[in-house]
């Protein structure tokens, strides 16, 4: 996605999760699209994330705390005075199918997906409502379909993507909501979801476009949904998933058809 020059120049935007893998790569995009850049993670980035010259801020939060996070974006207002996009990246689970682990440990799943991106955007709202911001939260393609050993991290996606349309209604005009709906990412992190190399373009390969997405690949739909290009963009989920995923009938339907 090609956007005209530095489309976020003057604004200022907080990055959940933003330390590492897809949130640090959203980051950067900001970054080279001329924002000043807060990044929110309760551990502090092992480098900078910096682009276009730049870096990112870092500022520590546990966002499931409604009180860390009144004093994240208090901490925003002091420093910047302003905040136009708040994306909502930081999440993440274990596999660990539902009969194992307890209620507890699948609730704190969705407590990290669902609850804490609420959380964090309730505090930032009248920041965003005086700037006519936006907030982005970053979804899953585990919301929209069975999610095998992630059940828990499924059912807070869907929520989520839900919770975003809710709030694009009742926050209306001055707040957009929307969400990317996120397939497979290639990060740092990959070996740890796909295995070796050779799992990774196994897996690759099953992707209609032929690869993972990279960071920067879900950036750049994060800096489209942020700029003033995507002014009457609110309530929407865009898919970031590189076609999807290749439905498991076509291949038991034709394996004794002729070519």
């Amino acid at each position: 996605m090609e956007l005209d020059g530095r489309v976020l120049d003057g604004r200022v935007a907080v990055v959940t999760g933003g330390t590492r893998g897809v949130g640090a790569g959203i980051a950067r995009s900001f970054l080279q699209a001329g924002a000043e850049v807060v990044l929110c993670a309760r551990r502090p980035p092992q480098e900078p994330v910096a682009a276009a010259g730049r870096e990112a801020s870092y500022l520590p939060a546990d966002l499931r705390d409604p009180a860390a996070a009144e004093g994240l974006f208090e901490s925003v207002a002091r420093r910047h005075g302003r905040l136009d996009c708040l994306v909502n990246n930081a999440g993440g689970t274990p596999y660990r199918p539902l009969g194992e682990g307890g209620a507890e440990r699948h609730a704190r799943v969705v407590e990290l997906n669902l609850l804490a991106p609420m959380t964090a955007s309730l505090a930032a709202y009248p920041l965003l409502r005086a700037a006519r911001g936006s907030v982005v939260m970053i979804g899953s393609v585990s919301g929209t379909r069975p999610s095998p050993g992630t059940a828990a991290y499924g059912a807070a996606k869907a929520g989520l993507e839900h919770l975003a349309r809710s709030m694009a209604v009742e926050w209306a005009p001055e707040v957009r909501v929307n969400t990317l709906v996120l397939g497979m990412v290639r990060t740092e992190l990959a070996h740890l979801h796909y295995g070796d190399e050779q799992g990774i373009t196994a897996v690759a390969a099953t992707v209609p476009l032929g690869r993972l997405a990279e960071p920067a690949d879900v950036g750049a739909a994060a800096v489209f949904l942020a700029s003033q290009q995507a002014r009457y963009v609110s309530g929407a989920s865009l898919l970031v998933h590189g076609g999807g995923e290749r439905p498991a009938f076509l291949d038991a339907a034709t394996v004794n058809k002729e070519a």
